[in-house]
């Protein structure tokens, strides 16, 4: 008697009632936790159209968001087609029924804050790609590419690391008596940092870092700092540009060592339809001083899901120095295919 006394009920228009603990309302669909559990339900919930939905009562505190975005908490009732909050000091809201954008109940409202503040190692999702091939008889050559990408999104920030790496090598004859040998070693990898500061501004803080044995580069890292404009920042589309200074360390293996102060001036940008996205950067750094040298940056991937955490990815990436050291190229152009593996925490 008294589990029925706490419980939640809902009318519906057609006259039909519910008793159960109301766990949610997405915008659409109302989710009941029922006392008993039907064969149509599932773990013992059940989901109610909001449309058709006449009467909401509870025992209980639940969270209610309007449309214009404030919350409001307190014990549910129903007043001619309103939805009455009365919170702890007796006060009473009403809201339209057609103006409540979501409900939930005190677990749930829980779980929701700690979304918006969560730990640092919370809320990561993580996308490790492989590509892999070898020949061996009349030809003798491996391939191997790998990629991590890991990034931790908040309401107002975005932390986000990466790493790649491709290998190939040759035991083609190219001249009586020499092989190809190693074809390909590139690895890079970095971090960025970004926190907004208005609804679309935002600083940003960054790391990268590049070895490429055939451009004869030990190490160039590339520490930045700016800020940018959220052009475009919607669920499923978002374009950011930005700008500021870096500095920029190389060192070669031909005893070649090179400081460099440049700007940054870049966009990042992201779509999403169905289960394929599209991410794309481009960053170009023009020594600060008389016009001179620059180096520019560009990477692209596609990736397509197969399963929750399998799928299919595509990735280019060009890098170009305008002034490479004696006996190397100015262009570097990899393109990469493999499976995806992702991890969400």
């Amino acid at each position: 008697m008294a589990g029925t006394a706490r419980a939640d009920t809902v009318v519906m228009e057609n006259g039909d009632g519910f008793r159960g603990t109301i766990v949610g309302f997405d915008g659409k669909q109302l989710t009941l936790r029922l006392d008993y559990a039907g064969p149509a339900t599932a773990n013992g919930m059940i989901a109610l159209q909001w449309s058709a939905v006449r009467q909401v009562a509870s025992s209980e505190t639940i969270y209610v968001v309007t449309a214009q975005g404030m919350t409001v908490s307190g014990v549910a009732s129903t007043d001619a087609g309103d939805l009455v909050i009365t919170s702890a000091t007796g006060a009473p809201t009403r809201i339209p029924f057609a103006n409540v954008a979501a409900i939930r109940s005190q677990d749930t409202e829980t779980a929701y804050e700690h979304t918006l503040h969560p730990g640092l190692l919370e809320s990561w999702q993580t996308t490790t790609a492989l590509g892999f091939a070898l020949a061996r008889g009349n030809s003798r050559t491996t391939n191997l590419n790998l990629a991590f990408n890991a990034a931790r999104t908040t309401l107002h920030d975005k932390l986000a690391a990466y790493a790649t790496s491709v290998y190939a090598s040759s035991g083609v004859a190219v001249a009586p008596g020499v092989t190809a040998g190693v074809t390909a070693n590139e690895i890079t990898g970095g971090a960025r940092y970004q926190h907004d500061v208005r609804d679309n501004a935002f600083l940003y803080g960054s790391a990268d870092f590049v070895y490429n044995e055939l451009q004869f580069l030990n190490l160039r890292s590339i520490l930045g700092v700016g800020g940018g404009y959220h052009a475009i920042n919607q669920p499923s589309t978002k374009l950011d540009f930005y700008a500021g200074g870096n500095y920029t360390r190389e060192s070669y293996s031909t005893g070649i060592l090179r400081n460099v102060a440049a700007a940054t001036v870049g966009d990042t940008f992201s779509h999403q339809w169905n289960a394929t996205t599209l991410k794309e950067t481009f960053e170009i750094y023009p020594q600060l001083g008389p016009l001179g040298p620059y180096r520019f940056a560009f990477t692209m991937g596609l990736s397509s899901k197969i399963r929750a955490w399998l799928g299919w990815q595509t990735n280019i990436s060009d890098l170009y120095v305008s002034d490479p050291i004696p006996g190397t190229v100015a262009n570097d152009f990899i393109f990469s295919t493999g499976l995806n593996v992702t991890f969400n925490h």
